[in-house]
């Protein structure tokens, strides 16, 4: 594979981008901390570090996300609903610890007084309209922002205990933010207090972002989703990174997308591809296909999330919560398994599944993950179906599965799954706009909740939201 051809950036060393002393991290000394920059910068599969070898960009099938036009314009809901109330969503106001104190390193992240004329000037800018929350106080990793160029691409993670994967995923989120453009680009990063070092890293990534003309806001969270209401703590860590598109604080651009991946081995043309169907497709969300390795062969893994035009889950699940059947993906819905066999981007009615691409328009008008509305008889199902849901019942229901985009959550497994599965690159080759294209359609009328595997049942695809 070629890593970089000619008519591609070539990747800048990180010595390049930043002078900086690396000093020890609370887990790492500096000397680990500096390799995993390094590789970062310059990912190649003869480092040290595990690495997943990705092809290079295709420039002239991704040309288009860099020119500056605007995605075509998609018409407003025509009677949009009322905006739930912002006490349901966990929030800065939430009983729930969203942020921990940043140590001395990190300062450059806290909120600071000094930086309010900035934070004003930003917020004035954006073309998105904000909600109605009153913006905090600009963090200093804002303030050094050309409020005259927007943000089109917002990168979003919550990530913990994966240093791992950081030179294969945040490798490749950094050559895909060269190629898109780094001052239309925003990497908004929460980690989860990780104890292999991974906040390390990501807190020494700062200087040589900025000097790429990032903006770079990183902090770290004390909130632990295995303790408690656990869907309510992820729908919190969901929220926190998308936090500058709550709170006003970047000039954001009119068709602004939000790429918010999990903790998977991506190259940078699984991430380009989500971006580009969801302009293509004009959808208002594009969602990867995310696989495990439990046995020798993967199987599909956000089943517990995806849901189909059908309503139902992408493959059948018995009440013993046997996976025996998770090789028949889209049993019962043929014009989809169809699609999905072909690799053609499909609708669904809600879906994840590793790496998302979606507009910030309904973040900025109001839209956060939550929890389920229980007292209304509301499905207990995890925070990315609300979400889709809520996206549907505000106007933006297209959203697609893009089958030719495959994740897996490590690098020796994401390896396998390329080999078996195809890179982008190959599986679109042949492949044509015309017949990538959806016809888009109305939500199903009910839809498969599945609070435990021995409870399902099918709800009404609005429930809790008409009452």
């Amino acid at each position: 594979m070629s890593w970089f051809p000619g008519s591609q950036r070539r990747p800048i060393p990180y010595k390049q981008l930043s002078k900086e002393v690396i000093h020890n991290g609370a887990i790492l000394p500096a000397e680990n901390i500096s390799e995993y920059l390094e590789a970062i910068y310059n990912v190649k599969p003869t480092s040290r570090l595990a690495n997943l070898e990705c092809p290079a960009i295709n420039v002239t099938r991704y040309k288009s996300l860099k020119s500056g036009k605007p995605s075509p314009k998609r018409p407003a809901p025509s009677s949009p609903p009322p905006v739930p109330s912002s006490s349901t969503y966990p929030s800065s106001s939430s009983s729930l610890p969203l942020f921990s104190s940043p140590p001395s390193s990190l300062s450059t992240s806290s909120p600071s007084s000094s930086d309010s004329a900035s934070q004003s000037s930003l917020a004035s800018s954006s073309s998105l309209s904000p909600s109605s929350t009153p913006p905090a106080a600009l963090p200093r990793s804002l303030s050094h922002i050309n409020p005259d160029v927007e943000i089109r691409y917002f990168f979003a993670l919550d990530l913990r205990n994966c240093i791992e994967l950081l030179p294969r995923l945040i490798g490749s989120i950094v050559e895909v933010i060269q190629f898109l453009g780094p001052h239309s680009c925003a990497l908004s990063i929460v980690e989860g207090d990780s104890p292999d070092g991974t906040g390390d890293v990501l807190a020494a990534l700062r200087p040589s972002l900025e000097a790429l003309g990032v903006t770079y806001i990183y902090n770290s969270s004390t909130v632990h989703s295995a303790e408690g209401n656990r869907i309510a703590k992820l729908a919190a860590l969901r929220n926190m990174p998308l936090e500058p598109i709550f709170q006003g604080t970047l000039p954001m651009a009119d068709d602004a997308s939000v790429i918010f991946l999990n903790d998977v081995a991506a190259c940078p043309e699984d991430i380009l591809e989500l971006i580009l169907q969801k302009k293509t497709l004009n959808a208002d969300m594009t969602c990867a296909m995310d696989w495990t390795y439990s046995g020798e062969d993967p199987t599909f893994y956000d089943v517990w999330i995806a849901r189909g035009m059908n309503g139902d889950s992408f493959f059948h699940i018995p009440s013993n919560g046997n996976w025996g059947e998770a090789h028949n993906l889209f049993w019962n819905a043929p014009d989809t398994k169809s699609r999905f066999e072909s690799l053609r981007p499909f609708q669904a009615f809600a879906c994840w599944n590793g790496a998302t691409v979606f507009s910030a328009q309904p973040i900025a008008e109001g839209l956060r993950f939550r929890t389920n509305y229980d007292k209304k008889g509301e499905c207990f199902q995890g925070e990315p179906v609300l979400f889709c849901k809520d996206m549907w019942w505000r106007g933006y229901g297209k959203i697609a599965v893009v089958p030719s985009v495959n994740l897996e959550y490590s690098v020796t497994n994401g390896r396998k799954l390329k080999k078996l599965k195809g890179f982008v690159s190959d599986n679109i080759a042949n492949h044509d706009e015309r017949s990538d294209r959806i016809e888009w359609a109305g939500p199903p009328d009910t839809v498969r909740c599945m609070p435990t595997w021995k409870d399902q049942f099918m709800q009404r695809w609005n429930k809790s939201l008409t009452e």
